[in-house]
């Protein structure tokens, strides 16, 4: 399974295949993803665990476990963790492409490119 530590928690890929991927992703208390977009996916996020403080295209709202956001291609978006319990969700990517490098960042708290 692959698994890969960043500077705001931890995610697995738990199906990898050509028509989709899906991770368990864990965001740390008081961290959050870049602000983003794809070019070649979409992407569904199901709160598992914690509050998850989602963004998308600027609209800022709060997702608890069993909530989905559905964010389709292009659109920015970001999860944050604002609470004090890890945040857990479940990313279901479709389209084209899902390798890392098919994100933009329009804004990142960690200086990536």
């Amino acid at each position: 399974m692959e698994h890969d530590i960043r500077p705001w928690g931890q995610y697995w890929v738990l199906d990898d295949a050509t028509t989709h991927k899906v991770k368990r992703i864990l965001v740390d208390p008081d961290e959050r993803l870049s602000y983003q977009y794809h070019h070649h996916r979409s992407e569904a996020w199901t709160i598992v665990s914690g509050v998850g403080r989602i963004t998308l295209d600027g609209i800022v709202k709060d997702y608890k476990v069993g909530d989905t956001a559905i964010i389709p291609q292009g659109v920015k978006h970001r999860i944050e963790n604002a609470f004090n319990e890890p945040l857990i969700f479940i990313e279901v990517q479709h389209g084209s492409y899902f390798g890392e490098d098919d994100i933009v960042r329009v804004e990142d708290d960690y200086q990536r490119v």
